[in-house]
């Protein structure tokens, strides 16, 4: 047990499991989180500061081992274009880049299906050029997660992902095969994913799972 982690988005659908499992975990001997909210978690191997993610930092003396990111929003939620930005692309970038700053051996993100820099689709070109810059920052090892329609019990109600929701368990059967990648997941299972892939024996610097390969793990 001699491990620390380093948590953002810890009090969403991902981040609340992840949460669990680090604190569990005999691998890592402190886990901080960034919030800014309390979770109502309390547990002597969490560190818990509610802190405006603009303003993250850590004390000059703090080594990390695992950066966790788990920040995402919708454009309906953030209300405009730059907010939505601001969350899923600058917080994780301004992260990755505190991490490294601290010894940080490892950055896992969680990124989206169809994620393209080139992608005429905001959504998906914001993802992307994420995925770019973080690559950018030459991790030693860098995970990034591509899941498709996330199910879980969420802080707030959201009526399109519901709706696609129970659309998407009603085809599950017939994706199969190439569809594979587009069945829904559980916030739980990409949280197991990020575990699992942290604590693993890959040796590639960049790996991208797929949400099939996220299921995998």
């Amino acid at each position: 047990m001699s491990k620390v982690a380093l948590v953002v988005g810890s009090t969403g659908l991902v981040g609340s499991h992840l949460i669990e499992i680090l604190i569990k975990s005999p691998v890592y001997k402190k886990v901080i989180s960034f919030v800014r909210r309390s979770s109502g978690v309390e547990h002597e191997k969490l560190d818990e500061r509610i802190i405006p993610f603009d303003q993250m930092k850590l004390l000059p003396h703090e080594e990390i081992d695992d950066v966790f990111c788990c920040l995402g929003t919708t454009i309906k939620k953030a209300q405009t274009k730059e907010a939505f930005r601001k969350v899923d692309y600058e917080y994780p970038v301004q992260l990755g880049r505190l991490g490294k700053d601290h010894g940080a051996k490892q950055y896992m993100v969680i990124s989206a299906i169809g994620a393209s820099s080139g992608s005429p689709f905001f959504y998906s070109k914001v993802k992307g050029e994420l995925e770019e810059d973080l690559i950018a920052l030459y991790y030693p090892v860098l995970h990034i997660f591509r899941p498709s329609l996330l199910l879980g019990e969420r802080d707030e109600f959201r009526l399109g992902e519901k709706a696609g929701e129970i659309f998407s368990r009603a085809i599950r059967p017939v994706m199969v095969g190439k569809l594979k990648k587009y069945r829904s997941i559980s916030g739980r299972q990409v949280a197991y994913g990020m575990y699992r892939a942290a604590n693993g024996s890959g040796s590639d610097k960049v790996t991208i799972h797929e949400s099939d390969q996220i299921q995998n793990l």
